[in-house]
């Protein structure tokens, strides 16, 4: 039996809540503004060249910043920055959330985290429209990556923390800057 819109897109909006993502800060400036939000849909494009895709709603200031400025960049939080992500999600007002984490800013004007468990560093190729979203390309110009690799995870409204599966061990990431 088919399903209706309203009970496809209920359904839809279930089943994403179930699917695990790791939670990023995005930020990005222009002439000026700068900001930063929490978002889980982000992922990797392509290796040739190094890419990702982040989607914004488009009623959101940081859509508007970044349909105008130039770059961006994508903090993975560790699993000890749950506070950080619900700042950025509006628990704290914009001009006030980057009083909280140790930010610094990249040579292109967008605020970084620090300690996150990884920044990547964008300069935006495209901004593709579709649906209430606008799809960023991202064609990474610098990696910055902390050990351990412990990311923070949203799944079913809740953080998560990711972990080795039994019997494996853990991998040593290195710092990559271009």
């Amino acid at each position: 039996m088919a399903m209706t819109s309203e009970e496809l897109k209920a359904s839809f909006k279930l089943a994403m809540r179930r699917f695990p993502a790791a939670v990023t800060v995005i930020t990005s400036a222009d002439q000026g503004r700068r900001h930063g939000m929490t978002a889980t849909a982000v992922t990797s494009l392509s290796l040739d060249p190094p890419s990702l895709i982040a989607c914004i709603n488009r009623t959101t200031l940081l859509h508007d910043i970044m349909l105008h400025g130039r770059h961006f960049c994508v903090n993975v939080l560790r699993r000890d920055q749950a506070e950080l992500s619900s700042a950025f999600s509006g628990a704290v007002a914009p001009e006030a959330r980057f009083a909280q984490g140790k930010w610094l800013t990249s040579t292109d004007g967008v605020n970084y985290l620090a300690d996150a468990q990884i920044n990547v560093f964008c300069r935006k190729v495209a901004a593709v429209p579709y649906g209430t979203h606008t799809i960023f390309i991202g064609e990474a110009h610098s990696v910055n990556m902390c050990d351990p690799i412990e990311p923070l995870i949203y799944q079913d409204a809740t953080y998560c923390f990711a972990g080795a599966a039994a019997g494996q061990t853990s991998c040593k990431a290195g710092a990559v800057n271009h």
